[in-house]
């Protein structure tokens, strides 16, 4: 994630369903409902600016849209905010949709993380009393609430991240994901381990593993719902609790995740949510936490890692990624086309994970471009709560300045706007353009720095390790994309990628979603890993049992030291001859 991604938190967080679901009100929102109650975030702010002639379409509203203010009550936010620790203070969040205000919420201060901290681990210690197979279970009771009310979360995403529809059921699917899986897996992986002894029979060893205790979670704007409960979710099933601060922009999302899961059985103190300015709470999150989970900027993440290494904590750190996309000589042109458009301008290119680089063999560069383009300069923008826009709006002014200065830079130096390029005011302030751009080279700043916007850079090359030398020659190491016809092919070519994760004839969503699977980056894209056996495990301490029966490990039995040395070497001899290990 880019610096200027760190929006409603200031710059460093230690230091600078279908068209017309019902409405966050209802207990239980079904899956689809009348037409008539689709939403749009604001009746009252009309586009002030006139399209242009050429520009992206726009997905036309429903009728009888509800507004923002409809959707976010007064008392829902109340409803929603009450477990949030504040000694009294207030701060608000906005909608990207219209720049309106959404909400008034609590604002928390260094002393009320200490206190969020105190009730967290009076109740860690409770629920780690609790049989880990009751634990999943609330897992999975969850899994069902959130399928069964998506149409609550749905609109608040979109209100609080200005993304489209479809991109907001993402994580709605990723967190049921999550919560399937390591529902029905955590007990295989927390399960006491019988290993070998030191001298087989006489040795009989245990590994265990303990919850560390209370995890410190900071939560970023950008995937409010996935990267809050989502990465949550193993931390509580293994026996911990956890203090979050999520993005004060993106904080009712968490907080309906709260809710939600405190009805599928989590004690309620157990998920403390504190909320307030990165430099204000986010050092406190650090002070007292024994693990940290952390999703936001590089910059941000080192502060991070070098805050809980003075305490001696660990840390996991999903950070930035320049991800590269890259096209082979004989991959079916058309699917790629439609794979770039996922995989760049999904949540307006406003993820971690999204391709900010394509790489395309020379002798189908003209072809693929040239769809590509077409699909792209075809996606249909929008603001409204329900599904048929293609791509929604940025989320702050600090990502609008980023991209628009990538883009102008790399125009003025010579770069060519095949597509996109321009904000898009008659549709909210936010809006831009998906955009292409050709001929990029260094220094321009869209060719190495992270841009976090919908906004791509092409590029030719001549054969598969010209590519995967450019595709590695940044210091980040996300995600990547190999497309192909061969799948054997493929995986060779990905084996040679130095990121996290690398998908092959799909951009970004293959291998997030495979959650047996880890996720996580190499290099400045992080530490740690989510998802799979690692996922959950490192919100444990492993605890060796080690139990010796019959006769010490010492002399014994009139043994002097000479001969039990001579023994313990013949039954050593003895241990690798029978390929023990």
């Amino acid at each position: 994630m880019t610096d200027s991604q760190d929006t409603g938190t200031a710059a460093s967080a230690l230091g600078s369903a279908q068209a017309g679901e019902a409405p966050l009100a209802s207990a239980e929102a079904p899956d689809a409902a009348p037409a008539t109650t689709a939403a749009t975030p604001s009746a009252e702010a009309p586009a002030t600016a006139a399209a242009p002639a050429d520009g992206n379409p726009v997905a036309p509203a429903p009728a009888g849209a509800r507004t923002a203010a409809e959707v976010v009550t007064p008392e829902i936010a109340a409803r929603l905010t009450r477990g949030v620790v504040s000694s009294g203070g207030r701060t608000a969040n906005h909608t990207p949709f219209t720049g309106e205000k959404l909400a008034d919420l609590p604002e928390s201060s260094p002393e009320d993380v200490a206190t969020a901290f105190e009730r967290a681990r009076a109740a860690q210690e409770r629920w780690a009393k609790v049989p880990l197979r009751q634990r999943a279970a609330v897992l999975l009771r969850f899994h069902d609430l959130v399928l069964r009310r998506q149409a609550e979360v749905l609109d608040l995403i979109q209100l609080e991240t200005g993304k489209a529809r479809l991109h907001a059921h993402e994580e709605v699917l990723a967190v049921a994901v999550t919560a399937r899986h390591y529902g029905r897996k955590a007990p295989a992986y927390l399960r006491p381990k019988r290993h070998t002894g030191v001298v087989p029979t006489l040795t009989k060893v245990t590994e265990l593993r303990q919850p560390r205790g209370v995890i410190g979670q900071i939560a970023p704007w950008n995937y409010p719902f996935e990267l809050s409960v989502g990465d949550a979710l193993p931390a509580f099933v293994a026996g911990n609790a956890v203090v979050m601060k999520p993005d004060t922009e993106t904080a009712l999302t968490a907080l309906w995740a709260r809710e939600q899961l405190i009805e599928a059985g989590l004690p309620e103190d157990l998920w403390q949510v504190v909320i307030g300015e990165g430099p204000v709470v986010g050092p406190a999150v650090v002070a007292h936490a024994d693990y940290v989970s952390f999703t936001g900027s590089t910059r941000t993440g080192r502060e991070v890692a070098q805050g809980a290494a003075a305490r001696l904590v660990g840390v996991s750190l999903e950070l930035g990624g320049k991800n590269a996309m890259l096209v082979l000589a004989d991959a079916d042109v058309e699917k790629a086309a439609a794979g770039a458009v996922r995989g760049c301008f999904s949540s307006a290119g406003q993820l971690c994970i999204s391709i900010e680089r394509l790489y395309v063999h020379e002798s189908v560069a003209d072809d693929f471009l040239q769809r590509f383009a077409a699909r792209t300069k075809a996606m249909r923008l929008g603001n409204s709560l329900a599904y048929g826009a293609d791509m929604g709006s940025l989320v702050g002014e600090r990502q609008l300045e980023t991209v628009t200065r990538h883009v102008e830079e790399a125009v003025a130096k010579g770069a060519e706007l095949i597509a996109g390029g321009r904000p898009r005011p008659d549709i909210g302030p936010l809006f831009y353009e998906p955009t292409i751009l050709d001929g990029v080279q260094a220094p321009m700043a869209v060719c190495g720095e992270e841009t976090f916007g919908p906004v791509v850079s092409v590029y030719r090359f001549r054969d598969e390790d010209e590519a995967v030398a450019l595709a590695n020659a940044t210091p980040y190491g996300l995600n990547s994309s190999v497309w192909t016809k061969d799948g054997r092919r493929g995986r060779a070519v990905a084996a040679r990628m130095r990121t996290g994760t690398v998908n092959v004839n799909e951009s970004y969503a293959a291998g997030y979603g495979s959650v047996q699977s880890p996720m996580g980056g190499m290099g400045d894209s992080g530490l740690g890993r989510r998802h799979g056996s690692e996922g959950i495990l490192k919100y444990t301490e492993g605890q060796t049992v080690a139990q010796q029966r019959l006769m010490p490990l010492a002399p014994s039995f009139g043994l002097t030291d000479e001969k039990y040395a001579q023994l313990m070497t013949r039954s050593l001899r003895a241990m690798k001859a029978f390929r023990l290990r």
